[in-house]
């Protein structure tokens, strides 16, 4: 066989195999969790979060976590798979609006640092000051100069607020064309989530291509290393929490700490009560 016949055939074969690869991947990323296994673990999860977040508290801790990512991407359903047993005196969800137009003409971090933690609390923000390096600058809510001026100060303010004791922790929830397509469309079919649309995210889908554009400029100037920004990848809602739990679990040693013994004590005597009548009161109909 000539050499020129060895390397074509070569080549074939590791393009075969970089193919063979790559099938393994999208398999493996698309592939179906197990509703038991998910439930079990994600019960298992959820002590350990209740554990971090007794620790939090008992060590003053001051912890930000930040989703981000294109619409449906799963934030939400992440936050509430980590927030649902938690206290929320302790642990609070931060998803702000559209600003007024007095937040406007505030310094643009303003409106975000009132919900910053204090000793022994976490807040997680459903969307964050990158506003300004996604929607905004793609569909031109702010200048150019702002926008400009906004990548050059941010990794200033996130070295600020780490030097000043916060743990700042940043989620990319990666979701493909594809999935994005189906869930947008399961939105509108569905009476419970269409509410979770809206001619925003219509635009957005119509500019997928500026928002991948902006979301690279946004990492090239953010991802840096005192905090970096984790990708998660999202086409499998199931995997994508237990993935971003377990992994948000890893970033800060924690330990368990220690409760007093608990002891329900005796109900009080009734002697002396009267239970005015039931006809005074007005039932919920007990229709089920």
């Amino acid at each position: 066989m000539s050499h020129k016949k060895k390397k074509k055939q070569s080549e074939k074969e590791e393009l075969k195999e970089k193919e063979e690869v790559l099938d393994e991947e999208v398999e493996k990323n698309t592939s179906k969790v197990d509703k038991k296994f998910y439930n079990k673990e994600l019960t298992r999860l959820s002590v350990e979060l209740v554990k971090f977040q007794e620790w939090v508290k008992h060590e003053g801790l001051k912890v930000v976590v930040i989703f981000e990512g294109r619409d449906a991407a799963g934030k939400g359903g992440t936050i509430k798979a980590i927030t649902q047993f938690l206290n929320p005196r302790v642990c609070r969800v931060v998803a702000l609006g559209t600003p007024t137009e007095k937040e406007k003409t505030q310094w643009y971090f303003q409106r975000y640092t009132p919900h910053l933690p204090a000793a022994g609390e976490m807040v997680f923000f459903d969307r964050s000051w990158y506003n300004r390096a996604g929607v905004e600058k793609v569909m031109g809510f702010c200048t150019e100069e702002e926008y400009k001026e906004f990548l050059r100060s941010c990794p200033e303010f996130e070295r600020m607020l780490m030097r000043s004791g916060i743990i700042l922790i940043k989620y990319w929830f990666s979701v493909s064309d594809e999935e994005q397509e189906k869930r947008f469309v399961e939105r509108i079919n569905n009476p419970t989530k269409r509410w979770k649309i809206s001619p925003m995210d219509l635009q957005s889908r119509s500019r997928w291509v500026e928002y991948s554009k902006a979301k690279d400029d946004m990492f090239a100037f953010t991802d840096i290393k005192q905090a970096p920004w984790y990708v998660v990848n999202s086409d499998n809602k199931k995997k994508a929490r237990l993935n971003c739990v377990s992994h948000l679990l890893s970033l800060i040693p924690y330990g368990e700490v220690k409760r007093e013994k608990i002891e329900l004590p005796a109900k009080q005597n009734d002697i002396g009560y009267i239970r005015p009548p039931m006809t005074d009161q007005s039932f919920v109909p007990e229709i089920y």
